[in-house]
């Protein structure tokens, strides 16, 4: 199913199917966030993705825990989104041979994947509080905040000393 095909006719369609999509996005990056917390030189960076990935792993439950109060059943859908991020950044990590600059793209990828999210858990919370779901949009809002605060760790990090050691 599509974002754009005739299987989304409701607004609860629509919603089932953008928790489908999160829930795909958020099991590939506990695949992915290993491997960018063994590429990262930086032992904040590396600790703060690991880090994540806990967070992560909560993340997917949480998920489950929503499609289970509203009724769905718990299913991914395939997310060419998360799948582009994610390849994006195992090509760049490819193609960076100094450790300080692999650093900044990681971060760079990482950001990619919270702005993603932050995009979806946004528009979830307005739709459940649409459906008359507050109790939904409360567990997702947690993971909004997280997602959230995340992002702004790897902003402080990036401008903070991974940049500047990048540039140097």
């Amino acid at each position: 199913m599509g974002l754009f095909t005739k299987d989304i006719k409701t607004m609860n369609d629509l919603f089932v199917h953008q928790l489908q999509d999160i829930y795909y996005a958020e099991k590939q990056l506990t695949k992915a966030l290993p491997k960018m917390a063994e590429k990262a030189a930086d032992k904040e960076l590396r600790q703060g993705f690991l880090k994540h990935l806990d967070e992560t792993k909560m993340h997917v439950q949480r998920l489950e825990q929503v499609f289970q109060m509203h009724g769905a059943e718990i299913k991914a859908v395939t997310c060419p989104a998360i799948d582009g991020i994610i390849k994006e950044a195992d090509e760049t990590a490819g193609d960076v041979a100094d450790k300080r600059v692999l650093d900044a793209a990681l971060i760079n990828a990482a950001q990619a994947a919270e702005h993603y999210e932050i995009a979806r858990y946004g528009s979830l919370i307005a739709w459940a509080k649409q459906l008359g779901r507050n109790d939904c949009a409360a567990i997702l809002q947690k993971t909004l905040d997280e997602e959230k605060a995340t992002d702004q760790k790897l902003t402080a990090l990036a401008e903070g000393k991974i940049n500047l050691k990048a540039a140097s």
